[in-house]
């Protein structure tokens, strides 16, 4: 079955670090889903002069795409000596990962007098054009207070379109938790705080070692893995599940 879901990446604890961490889990990602044949479109990033990112919002489409990426929510930390270390010391960073359902409009009940949009000239990959012109949406959800932008697509109306369909998913898990005034438990458990001590998985690069915390299992390759090689991993979540 064909699914859609919102990913959503953003640095935590460990400066440029986490950023970089960030950026390569993205491209993790983004090759994974070329390999499965999933559509890959980004809707909002901020990245940096090192390659990474501080946060990214992606749309992800394909065959049972959020069926088999869900387990990806939490806290990932790397362990490893960062490119920007004189000394050779192993840093220990983190970033934050949601995986969240897209939804049909008529799941979600959404009043645009709820709304607060505004405009703002995109810096994304769009060139000149996007420089003139406001084609950057912002989306403000006074009564969840979750905001979305979206600035990745040419046309201001597209971007108004991809913010809305990420708001939705938002406001749909908040709903859900049954916390519709905050950004809801059920979000905040998959984000977490992305502090060093929360984690679900750790990869550690001295030992060529991921780490899963949740089903208890070791990966090795970490290279291979980063180059979207995330089978093993997502089949031992469907091992696990499966009834024996």
């Amino acid at each position: 079955m064909v699914q859609k879901l919102i990913l959503e990446i953003r640095a935590g604890a460990g400066g440029d670090e986490a950023a970089i961490f960030a950026g390569e889990m993205v491209r993790m990602y983004q090759k994974y889903a070329a390999k499965r044949g999933w559509g890959f479109s980004v809707l909002d990033s901020s990245p940096t002069t090192l390659g990474g990112y501080k946060n990214l919002m992606a749309q992800i489409k394909g065959e049972n795409a959020y069926e088999d990426l869900k387990n990806e929510s939490g806290v990932h930390r790397v362990q490893r000596v960062p490119k920007t270390e004189k000394s050779g010391r192993v840093h220990t960073s983190t970033i934050s990962v949601a995986i969240l359902p897209e939804v049909e409009p008529k799941q979600v009940n959404i009043n645009n007098s709820d709304l607060e949009i505004t405009t703002f000239r995109s810096s994304g990959p769009g060139g000149q054009n996007v420089q003139k012109v406001e084609t950057g949406v912002r989306i403000l959800h006074r009564p969840t207070g979750v905001v979305v932008t979206s600035q990745n697509e040419r046309s201001q109306f597209q971007n108004k379109e991809n913010a809305m369909t990420a708001l939705r998913s938002k406001i749909y898990e908040a709903q859900r938790s049954m916390e519709f005034a905050k950004l809801g438990a059920e979000r905040r458990e998959q984000i977490g705080t992305a502090d060093r001590s929360e984690k679900m998985r750790t990869y550690n690069f001295p030992d060529d070692r991921i780490t899963d915390h949740r089903v208890g299992k070791k990966f090795h390759n970490i290279e291979k893995i980063l180059e979207g090689d995330m089978d093993p991993i997502v089949n031992a979540f469907k091992k696990q599940q499966t009834p024996s």
